[in-house]
């Protein structure tokens, strides 16, 4: 009786899907003229896509180790306003008791001016045993942020052309490509959103999002083009496979995110990036892929 409602039941989705999957490519559509349009606001408003932190606009970083000590974020904050430009302060902490390990200030400052003001606050010198100091003039930043967005884009050319070259067939191509750039577009759009500045670490998992997304689609598209059988039953033995993929990928980047957040701010935005895109992978790959695909082939006479 149970296999009976199970069959039944997997029989009506079918009937659903086949009957509604392209009204489905409205959600990833309509996500991604949204995630444009924000973008696009953010240009017209400050003249960048995104707000850059200082490895890409030039300023100084500098990692107070607190140890025994406890800086008063609040207190550090008002004492640093109006005598540093444009600056951020953030607190690292033990991940199992919460305790204070370092405190990071980050300013367009240059590092002559920033410094004394600081070690003024804290009442001591800042040396190698006390602090980590990063400084990086900002042509350096900038030339270093264009030359990262050359290595996206001919990554993305690439990868584009190596798509094109496996499948030779345009609609199938175009579908994982259009998927990789959405899972981009829409990571870019919500980073904004929520105010998370780019920086180096964090192009670094942009290219990674490119491979990942690349990846899963061409599984998918392999399954479903080169494999005997109906569209449906090649799509849900790939939509297994690959969606035990996307969700150990996840559950793995959650736990990390959640150990090392309070250590590493490298690793943080990496991983933090790693996980919105993932999301999205998951939405363009099993919705804007799939049903690109399914409906390329349904034309083909395909069933």
């Amino acid at each position: 009786m149970e296999h009976i409602e199970e069959y039944n039941s997997k029989r009506k989705f079918h009937k659903w899907y086949n009957k509604n999957y392209k009204k489905l490519l409205l959600i990833p559509l309509i996500l991604f003229i949204l995630a444009i349009g924000i973008l696009t606001s953010s240009y017209y408003s400050t003249g960048e896509f995104l707000e850059k932190d200082i490895t890409l606009t030039g300023g100084t970083s500098i990692t107070v180790l607190t140890q025994d000590t406890n800086i008063n974020l609040e207190e550090f904050s008002e004492y640093l306003n109006g005598k540093i430009d444009e600056f951020t302060l953030r607190e690292l902490s033990d991940f199992g008791s919460g305790k204070q390990k370092a405190v990071i200030i980050e300013t367009i400052s240059e590092l002559a001016k920033a410094k004394p003001i600081i070690e003024e606050f804290l009442g001591y010198p800042l040396d190698s045993e006390n602090s980590s100091i990063e400084s990086t003039g900002s042509s350096l930043g900038e030339s270093f942020y264009k030359q990262l967005q050359i290595a996206i884009l001919i990554s993305f050319i690439f990868m584009a052309l190596i798509v094109f070259f496996i499948f030779r067939n345009f609609v199938p191509s175009f579908a994982v490509v259009i998927s990789a750039f959405a899972d981009i577009v829409m990571t870019l759009g919500f980073m904004n959103l929520i105010g998370m500045k780019l920086s180096s670490a964090g192009i670094t998992a942009i290219l990674m999002i490119i491979g990942y997304s690349v990846d899963s689609d061409i599984m998918l598209t392999n399954r479903l083009l080169k494999q005997h059988g109906s569209i449906n039953k090649n799509l849900w033995g790939a939509f297994k496979t690959g969606i035990t993929m996307n969700i150990t990928s996840l559950i793995a980047l959650t736990v990390a995110l959640v150990i090392i957040q309070s250590f590493s701010v490298v690793l943080q935005q990496i991983f933090t990036i790693l996980l919105i895109g993932l999301g999205f992978d998951v939405l363009n790959t099993w919705i804007t892929n799939v049903s690109i695909l399914k409906w390329h082939l349904e034309s083909k006479g395909h069933e």
